[in-house]
């Protein structure tokens, strides 16, 4: 009840909060730090980030805040963690319970909002960050599975795995097993995206299909393969970041360890065959940049360009591959990003949402991808810029 009170009182307190004169941010701070600074400005309240007009425990505001806690252990501006800490305060009670988080909907997006708990709990110490992170560990152990072991994208879409679900869940996973001790776990981490290129990726291309349906009933299901029909930017995005996440915490004696190395490298290889080479962008549909209605998309050209950066600076892949990276990093910021008279920076062109099935029913087809909405500031380009900053800001250290 008591939360309930507090999110009627934020509420009230929106057109004053968001009527607060913008301060100017300062043009010689990285863009990593700029792109914080104007997320904190234009939505004074976490739970606001995504256009929201009320409280959500989502995979958005857990995938910006997420990028704000890494821009804090660089900067170790305050006002930063305890923006992101506000958040959580909001939604996490002195249990461990999570306001507005049902785990019996089994949906593995809501792990996402997870992943700042580990660096909230190990800065505070607060018990109740902890409980809520084995709150959402205790999601992933009776989460419904393929045949094969794999995760369900979620209990409402049965027997799929989409490749946005490798990103929610596997890195929140594998930190976890790192921190709270349960080495055992990584086989089950690994095993996701084994699993994931074993039925999604395609033999020609080396690209992923944006879902897979073990039991091929989807409309939107290839009947042999049970595929869907195209390669979507964002969602290949998202499983190029899943696995350069997780190797942060895998160990390297892992068995499966040289395997995601070598997925990782086919990926890589992919993903840079279908870089658009005069923009150095990527499109909605990955593989379709010549076709009427496709366009270069802000937050699949961050994720890759981070995944990439990253995956370089940490040796996982071939230098070669940091050009494709440079490539990208200035079509985003030439393309996609702009200053206003405030200093605020705001990145355009994004795609708003886009997924499989559901009602009104997502097909699948190029031209549904083409005719989702199209936004700028969305948190799901946001983020990742952030984080793409943040590899090139620490190449730069290393390398001036």
């Amino acid at each position: 009840m008591k939360k309930f009170y507090i999110g009627i009182l934020l509420l009230l307190m929106v057109p004053l909060v968001t009527c607060r004169e913008s301060k100017q941010i300062d043009r010689d701070q990285p863009w990593s730090v700029r792109m914080a600074r104007s997320v904190m400005s234009r939505n004074p309240e976490p739970w606001m980030i995504d256009f929201r007009n009320k409280p959500k425990w989502e995979y958005t505001q857990g995938l910006v805040l997420k990028s704000l806690l890494d821009v804090w252990q660089v900067t170790r501006d305050e006002t930063v963690f305890k923006y992101v800490q506000s958040y959580y305060d909001q939604f996490i009670d002195s249990t461990g319970n999570i306001w507005l988080y049902k785990l019996s909907d089994y949906n593995i997006d809501r792990i996402n909002p997870g992943k700042p708990l580990f660096d909230l709990y190990q800065t505070t110490h607060d018990p109740k960050y902890k409980a809520a992170v084995e709150l959402l560990r205790s999601q992933m152990k009776t989460h419904p599975r393929t045949g094969e072991g794999g995760f369900w994208h979620k209990k409402v879409y049965p027997h799929q795995m989409w490749l946005d679900g490798l990103y929610m869940g596997t890195p929140f996973l594998a930190q976890y097993a790192v921190e709270f001790d349960e080495p055992g776990l990584f086989d089950d981490v690994t095993r996701q995206i084994v699993l994931m290129e074993k039925n999604a990726r395609d033999s020609k291309t080396g690209l992923l299909y944006h879902g897979w349906d073990e039991s091929r009933e989807q409309r939107w299901a290839d009947p042999e393969t049970g595929t869907s029909a195209h390669f979507w930017g964002r969602g290949l995005g998202w499983y190029a970041m899943a696995i350069v996440d997780v190797l942060d915490f895998l160990p390297e004696n892992h068995p499966d360890y040289p395997i995601l190395l070598s997925i990782l490298d086919r990926l890589s290889q992919a993903i840079v065959r279908v870089q658009d080479p005069r923009t150095g962008l990527w499109y909605q549909v990955l593989d379709q940049g010549d076709r009427e209605g496709n366009y270069p998309e802000s937050s699949a050209s961050c994720m890759f360009v981070y995944a990439l950066a990253k995956a370089v600076r940490k040796g996982h892949i071939d230098r070669k591959y940091m050009a494709a990276a440079q490539k990208g990093w200035a079509g985003i910021l030439d393309h996609f990003i702009e200053v206003d008279s405030t200093g605020q920076v705001h990145i355009h062109q994004a795609c708003a949402g886009a997924g499989l099935g559901g009602s009104p029913y997502r097909d699948g087809s190029y031209s549904y991808y083409i005719h989702e909405h199209i936004r700028s500031n969305d948190p799901k380009a946001v983020g990742p810029f952030i984080m793409a900053s943040l590899e090139f800001e620490m190449t730069e250290k290393s390398h001036p």
